[in-house]
């Protein structure tokens, strides 16, 4: 690899560039990364950290609410919207520090521009070109706007971030996860919300229990859930918005924001022209190793369009870096991934579903739980926890958890582990439980759903 400028040069300085870069300059590659806008990438700029920290500002409406029922006398209440959002890009600044600090650290070069790959062994970047034993592309995906009238006129998560004031009211557009969130953080940061989805039930690929638990909480919240409702037009009206719907009604909103799919960022990177082959939708296509059919080339993370997490980013940015570097070929696994999703209440969820365990097992067992929290006996809030456990009954092993309810990312996070150790329902229930917690409930439910009230949810 003498020949070349760098033994690796990575296009994109997101959570999966970064860890893939770092990891194999530790492995003694000669490592460059090029980067256009911010380091750190969608999740620490303009994604799961952000918005993380939007949504524990909303918690607190709820949370001086619920203080009565515990004795505490709270005050006049205020909101200030612009200081929010300079705290966050205050801490969002120290991060792009540190990942520039963790590049310095590794001995990785890093280039602050746009990179081009001019073939299969070159990069240029900035005016000049460099050779490189393998190219990596990491350049992550970007929000949407579907093609309707008036789209100008709305905005995506990009821009909820940088909002200058707090709109009165917003609409969300979608069904996602980066829907229900922004809903909950509009509606819990004091801003009337609306959220339209064109199916019958938004989340979709969630298992339906904690489908139809959200909707119900986030409308206990006051979010103005529709459902079978989406926007054909927008359209100026006197400093506001009017969205006119499919079905000929209107709204007039301060803000419509859409979250209806993401994009590879694969244009004008000059893969087409290296011959790197592209999907439909301009993902790259990848093999298990994550080469491309350019084989000095690689992708990985959002752009491939697998599974859309970070942590998933990072772990096929290990897997990369211990094949290239450490001469020992690693795949990813995408089994038991788990994940949560930041609405109000919290979702977290691994394994698999209730709908897709019964298409692929002869008989499962499904084991449920709804319940009103030990906090809100004395708030007084009807908010209700759903846990639930897929099992199937010819092994008794554990196929899924799901949860909708207060810290369930934090809760799910140790049932990964037990579903990746394959897990039985025995071993759950002879796991003594942390009382008084909600968490404890994934331990003690010992009845199965009956059976007719179980498929009712296919």
């Amino acid at each position: 690899m003498a020949s070349y400028d760098y033994d690796l040069f990575t296009i994109g300085a997101g959570s999966g560039g970064v860890r893939a870069s770092r990891m194999s300059a530790s492995y003694g590659a000669r490592v460059a990364v090029a980067e256009e806008r911010f380091l750190g990438g969608t999740c620490v700029n303009v994604g799961c950290i952000p918005k993380k920290l939007l949504s524990y500002a909303a918690h607190f409406h709820a949370d001086f609410e619920d203080a009565a029922g515990f004795g505490w006398s709270v005050g006049a209440t205020g909101f200030d919207w612009a200081r929010l959002i300079a705290n966050k890009d205050k801490e969002i600044a120290r991060l792009n520090g540190i990942y520039r600090k963790l590049l310095e650290g590794a001995g990785v070069t890093l280039y602050e521009g746009r990179a081009r790959i001019v073939d299969a062994h070159t990069v240029e970047v900035l005016g000049k070109r460099y050779a490189a034993a393998n190219i990596l592309v990491a350049t992550g995906g970007r929000p949407v706007v579907p093609d309707i009238p008036g789209r100008e006129l709305a905005i995506t998560s990009n821009e909820a971030f940088f909002l200058p004031r707090r709109p009165d009211h917003a609409i969300v557009v979608g069904g996602g996860y980066i829907a229900v969130e922004f809903a909950s953080i509009f509606n819990g940061l004091g801003c009337r919300t609306t959220q339209l989805y064109r199916g019958p039930l938004f989340l979709r690929g969630f298992d339906h229990d904690v489908r139809t638990t959200l909707a119900e909480e986030m409308r206990k919240k006051g979010v103005d859930l529709r459902f079978d409702a989406d926007i054909a037009r927008l359209d100026a009206a006197g400093g506001r918005i009017r969205a006119t719907l499919r079905d000929g009604s209107t709204i007039e909103t301060d803000l419509v924001m859409f979250a209806t799919g993401r994009k590879p960022n694969t244009a004008g990177l000059g893969l087409e022209a290296a011959g790197v082959a592209l999907d439909a939708e301009g993902a790259v296509v990848v093999d298990d190793h994550f080469a491309t059919n350019v084989p000095s080339i690689r992708a990985l993370g959002d752009v491939i369009d697998r599974v859309q997490l970070t942590p998933v980013a990072i772990a096929e940015a290990m897997a990369l870096s211990r094949t290239l570097f450490r001469g020992e070929p690693t795949t990813m696994n995408y089994a038991n991934i788990p994940t949560a999703v930041f609405s109000h209440p919290n979702i977290g969820t691994v394994g698999l579903t209730e709908e897709a365990a019964r298409k692929r097992f002869p008989a499962v067992e499904i084991f449920r739980a709804t319940f009103r929290g030990l906090k809100h006996t004395l708030s007084g809030r009807d908010e209700k926890t759903m846990m639930k456990l897929v099992v199937d009954k010819a092994t008794d092993r554990v196929l899924g958890c799901h949860m909708v309810g207060p810290e369930a990312g934090e809760i799910v996070q140790g049932l990964g582990i037990a579903l990746k150790c394959g897990a039985t329902k025995a071993q759950f229930d002879a796991t003594v439980g942390i009382h008084p917690t909600a968490a404890e409930e994934f331990v003690t439910m010992r009845t199965p759903v009956p059976q007719p009230a179980a498929q009712a949810a296919e």
